[in-house]
């Protein structure tokens, strides 16, 4: 995911200033490219047109999105969402998974972060919002290096507190 394109280098630039990847650039999958405790999902499993997904093909992917986020459960203590998309997409997979998610669900912003209480007493995961890594928010100054960095870097500090 993000391999090759701009979107990737910027968001793999961020990563790797922040020690959770091995290199600032992917390329192939052959690359060498390692994330570190670090996993990258995706609300939808295909490119739509144009790659603008549809709440319809959202929806039509949420238990692929469910599986992996079970399958991750019991290592899992912080979500970087990129985006509203994606932010829309997951609340409801977190709360179907046990997580107690507040009523109205929270909105989406950069920087917004909510700490979800598991409803069967297992670990709490907190969730951070952060603008996505489109060329349009990128190449606006919407998202810069610093604000992704200082969103990735929160999210190590909570995940290493939960330890």
């Amino acid at each position: 995911m993000f391999t090759g394109d701009r979107s990737g280098d910027f968001l793999f630039e961020a990563l790797h200033a922040v020690g959770l990847a091995s290199q600032a650039k992917a390329v192939s999958r052959a690359d060498g490219m390692r994330l570190i405790d670090t996993r990258m999902a995706a609300p939808v499993r295909c490119a739509p047109p144009e790659n603008k997904p549809t709440p319809e093909e959202r929806d039509n992917c949420r238990p692929w999105l469910a599986t992996e986020l079970e399958l991750l459960r019991p290592t899992l203590r912080a979500v970087v969402v990129l985006g509203a998309f994606g932010w829309q997409a997951l609340l409801p997979v977190l709360g179907a998974a046990g997580w107690q998610v507040p009523k109205p669900r929270p909105a989406f912003g950069h920087g917004v972060e909510i700490a979800l209480t598991a409803a069967d007493g297992g670990p709490a995961l907190t969730l951070l919002g952060c603008y996505h890594v489109s060329p349009h928010n990128t190449f606006t100054g919407r998202l810069t290096q610093e604000m992704l960095r200082d969103v990735f870097r929160r999210a190590r500090a909570v995940a290493d507190d939960q330890e």
